[in-house]
């Protein structure tokens, strides 16, 4: 069976840890066919002005990351390994943003690209400012509705990236997004990700609820029901300890379900793996 991972970061990402070249390897010898890099653009933090945990943080040096990617690629890939060197995009609706997104691809021609909302009402919607003073409902649609607003971004992406990323820190005791809660918004991202074809990550990098995955289990049998296919299997690992973590798992929800292979996006190419 080939085993995929496509969403994962290393050091030169703000909230990385172990070095690129360590990822690799370790990718390597856990016998992933499909070993997706995606580190952090975060022009929605550059150009709004958002803060983690009141400090700016750093931005990635696209020369240095796709230089090394790029030599560790032609080096490493062969007929059973792949190394894709992709990039995760933070959305804002912000023409700053598109411009410099656009100029990013056009530069690099990444193999894949996230596209990923982290900020909402101009605070990343993982830390505690996010929710001050919000409900629950309130904090989730409206990052639900950047979400859609993200869905139409100028530039060209492959994946949706971690559907309810808001929840993974919410401090509210049920902290679950759940699809009979937000049902009107999550039909119009989940029929617009169907019709223009992208991909619908599930990402394993959550706890604390039933599922342990994004989107949870409610959300992606709706995606399915409304002829989604296309998923692929993201760890979000930020070191080497987490990368393909809970593959296992996911696959077989998503089995559960009725999927029968998760998607790899590269340079254009769908190429489908099964489950």
């Amino acid at each position: 069976m080939k085993l995929t991972d496509v969403h994962t970061h290393s050091a030169y990402s703000n909230d990385g840890i172990s070095p690129l070249e360590e990822m690799v390897f370790a990718a390597k010898a856990q016998g992933l066919s499909y070993y997706g890099v995606s580190e952090h653009f975060d022009y929605d933090y550059l150009h709004l002005g958002i803060l983690a945990s009141g400090k700016p943080i750093r931005m990635t040096d696209a020369d240095a990351y796709f230089a090394e990617a790029r030599a560790l690629q032609q080096a490493l890939s062969d007929g059973t390994f792949r190394i894709l060197a992709g990039g995760e995009f933070g959305f804002a609706e912000d023409a700053r943003c598109y411009g410099e997104y656009g100029r990013l691809i056009e530069t690099y021609r990444p193999d894949f690209v996230v596209n990923s909302v982290h900020a909402c009402d101009g605070n990343d919607c993982y830390f505690a400012d996010y929710f001050r003073g919000k409900d629950k409902a309130y904090a989730y649609r409206s990052y639900l509705e950047a979400v859609r607003k993200s869905l139409d971004a100028p530039y060209g992406y492959d994946i949706v990236g971690h559907i309810g990323y808001v929840s993974r820190n919410a401090p509210y005791p049920d902290k679950a997004l759940r699809y009979e809660e937000f049902a009107d918004p999550l039909d119009d991202i989940l029929k617009t990700v169907v019709a223009r074809r992208k991909i619908l990550e599930v990402n394993s990098s959550m706890r604390g609820t039933e599922s342990g995955f994004l989107p949870a289990t409610d959300i992606l049998t709706r995606y399915f029901e409304l002829g989604g296919r296309e998923v692929s299997f993201a760890s979000d690992a930020h070191d080497v300890a987490r990368i393909a973590e809970k593959r296992e798992s996911v696959c077989a929800a998503l089995k559960a379900i009725g999927f029968t292979h998760v998607t790899v996006p590269d340079r254009g190419k769908r190429i489908r793996v099964e489950i």
